[in-house]
């Protein structure tokens, strides 16, 4: 019996510098989120995305996590990750948003942003920052020292 092994190989080329958008605060993170987000799927339909920064903070993509209901959406951690370190990514900024209008973290919200923090210490990526964001405003865990 003959086995085939697949080479694996990682290709990474970084966007052109003067070309890529830098995140100093979290209304900077918004504005990119909110490009990413169907504002006609805002209050139906619950969203995840993750941002990839440099370590100078300039976003090297974002990528859709996952789609779910009104009251919530599955989170693929792996792919988190799997996203940071194929774009050789330093920093990730998460976000989603809550369809009912309300700011506040759930403690789901909290429970997975600890998590991902934990983990992402031990392989080099720093979460910096999750938001969650409604038609009306957003909420920067960061800048309410929950990260």
């Amino acid at each position: 019996m003959k086995h085939t092994i697949n080479e694996i190989q990682i290709h990474y080329t970084r966007p052109v510098l003067s070309e890529m958008i830098k995140v100093v605060k979290s209304s900077d993170a918004e504005t990119v989120f909110r490009a990413f987000i169907d504002e006609n799927r805002m209050d139906y339909k619950e969203v995840f995305l993750v941002m990839l920064l440099s370590q100078a903070q300039h976003v090297l993509g974002v990528s859709e996590i996952s789609v779910g209901s009104t009251v919530g959406t599955g989170v693929n951690t792996k792919e988190i990750f799997q996203l940071a370190l194929m774009a050789n990514a330093t920093n990730v900024i998460l976000c989603h948003n809550h369809p009912s209008g309300n700011l506040t973290p759930s403690s789901q919200d909290i429970s997975l942003t600890t998590s991902l923090h934990t983990f992402g210490k031990m392989i080099g990526v720093s979460i910096v920052d999750h938001l969650i964001i409604t038609s009306e405003s957003y909420y920067s865990m960061a800048d309410n020292g929950q990260v």
